[in-house]
């Protein structure tokens, strides 16, 4: 996030595309109910009606993929009426002669016709957002789990700086991150190309600097597999061995009988977690590990918000918090620099190898929260990014051609399948299937169906369905809802009994690898 999320309190408007806030992320949630109690404004982009497009101002439902459109097109009315932040434009951006020439072609018709959204809707959008002094955008993997999410993504970051909503309070781009520590997790290294604090695995300088605190030789300097290529080469043989910790891949990645049969040709799987997951029954060896409320260390939130996290029992079992499984293996292979007695010790290493979290220490962190980056120990730390000057210097526009999904409905497969959670369950269900009052709530899978579509296919409301894609088919319940629009239906993917991901299309973003999960082609059949 460039903002906090206190900080969208301050917002005048807030856009919100491909996030189910109160259920997916309810704290952030309150805080924007809140801010339109005391007169935040509210528009909606989402083609499910949520619980948040009962409380918008304005809804925009539009055909799933098709972002960068409907974003070009608010762009072109905002220009077209001069609403466009000229000043902010001239001194802190620069390409924006070719946007303007891209999204002169998006005009309020023909938005309509690719994305179902009213001309008339979009230009009160525009005029909505172009006219607020602050707005800020909120978005999460429904516009991001495309073939073309990065470029949803430059297209929020176009019309923010478009307009000058960038570094200032209660403006911003502000994607919500999927689970409490996963942008901790970013910051710490685990991606495939960089180190720590975003450093890239290909620049020399950044390598010789690793090396030298690690005390080895020879790092990588090629940018590594994603989750979908490892499990693509270990299908192929190439990878013979995978270590996960805290994933349930069979139920979480695309295309999961194609993971179930990479991950049983490998010749070594070892799993670490907290329960014996679907993932982990597959393993040669699983290590158990302890869970949140068993260790100390610290969460970094989706606001680059870092907290302190407190041990409440000790370890049950045999289970160990993560940081001992990992050293006690790097010295049982050889490897030296483990010796590690604490987080403590750990974020003492971060501090002194990232610059961004080089002011953050346990000391301060005992007395509150700091906002990376927090670069000296008398840093308070950054509430909001980009003020005056973007870490490249100046903004870039990227002028974005829209592009469909890489598998659309077709004859064959007539239906669009879009998937995503519930408000009761999280990902594989690793642990909240395990809770007896939310696996009340949310016992069974199920897919949401519109009324037409289930007249014309004979399904009644309860009824069993198959659902079925080109990998694969699933047995589950019809609810039958006006919550998804005709031809398009929604499945949450907590259910290992009828796993979504069996049917989404492991197709990636060639620039972030991030699977194509909220579209691919289905076709649903009654089951007598």
């Amino acid at each position: 996030m460039t903002n906090s999320i206190p900080d969208l309190e301050e917002a005048d408007l807030i856009l919100v595309i491909g996030s189910n806030t109160t259920e997916q992320h309810p704290i952030i949630g309150t805080r924007i109910l809140r801010a339109q109690e005391k007169g935040t404004k509210l528009i909606v982009v989402d083609p499910r009606r949520i619980q948040l497009t009962l409380h918008a101002d304005l809804w925009l439902r539009q055909r799933p993929g098709t972002d960068v459109v409907w974003l070009n097109g608010m762009m072109n009315v905002i220009l077209a009426e001069g609403l466009e932040d000229k000043e902010f434009i001239e001194k802190r951006t620069e390409g924006f002669d070719e946007l303007r020439k891209v999204v002169e072609a998006y005009t309020p018709e023909r938005v309509e016709a690719i994305t179902g959204i009213p001309k008339d809707a979009l230009i009160e959008a525009a005029r909505m957002y172009g006219q607020a002094s602050k707005a800020a955008i909120v978005y999460a993997m429904g516009i991001t789990q495309h073939t073309s999410g990065v470029q949803h993504v430059w297209s929020c970051a176009n019309l923010a700086m478009l307009t000058g909503n960038v570094g200032r309070p209660g403006t911003g781009v502000n994607p919500l991150r999927g689970q409490n520590n996963v942008q901790g997790a970013c910051d710490t290294g685990a991606l495939v190309n960089v180190y720590p604090g975003y450093q890239s695995v290909t620049d020399a300088q950044v390598r010789a600097k690793f090396e030298k605190a690690w005390g080895v030789k020879g790092l990588p300097s090629e940018v590594g597999l994603t989750v979908v290529e490892m499990m693509n080469e270990a299908a192929e043989g190439k990878i013979k061995a995978i270590y996960i910790m805290g994933e349930n891949p069979v139920l979480s990645d695309p295309d999961s009988n194609h993971v179930v049969e990479a991950l049983k040709n490998l010749e070594f799987l070892v799993v670490q977690e907290i329960f014996l997951s679907e993932t982990a029954e597959l393993a040669d060896v699983v290590l158990p590990s302890a869970s949140f409320a068993e260790k100390e260390g610290t969460f970094t939130g989706t606001d680059r918000r870092v907290q302190l996290v407190r041990q409440a029992i000790e370890p049950l079992g045999e289970c160990q918090p993560d940081w001992q499984i990992i050293c006690q293996l790097a010295q049982r292979m050889g490897a030296s620099g483990f010796e590690f007695q604490g987080p403590q010790e750990i974020m003492k290493e971060l501090a002194s190898l990232s610059p961004i979290y080089r002011g953050i220490s346990y000391e301060r962190l005992r007395e509150g929260f700091l906002h990376w980056p927090c670069r000296s120990a008398d840093d308070p730390g950054t509430p909001y990014l980009h003020k005056g000057e973007f870490a490249r210097g100046k903004g870039l526009f990227h002028a974005v051609e829209h592009q469909e999904a890489a598998e659309l409905p077709d004859e064959e497969y007539p239906l669009l399948l879009t998937t995503g959670r519930n408000m009761f369950h999280w990902h594989g269900g690793t642990m909240t299937r395990r809770s007896a009052k939310l696996e009340q709530e949310s016992p069974e899978a199920y897919v949401e169906v519109n009324p037409e579509d289930a007249a014309e296919l004979g399904v009644s409301k309860g009824g069993q369905v198959k659902l079925i894609s080109r990998r694969g088919e699933i047995q589950t319940k019809a609810w039958v809802t006006d919550r998804v629009p005709r031809g398009v239906v929604f499945a949450p993917f907590h259910f290992a009994e009828a796993a979504a991901n069996i049917l989404t299309n492991p197709a990636l973003d060639p620039v972030a690898k991030i699977p194509e999960y909220k579209v691919c082609a289905v076709r649903l059949e009654r089951v007598e």
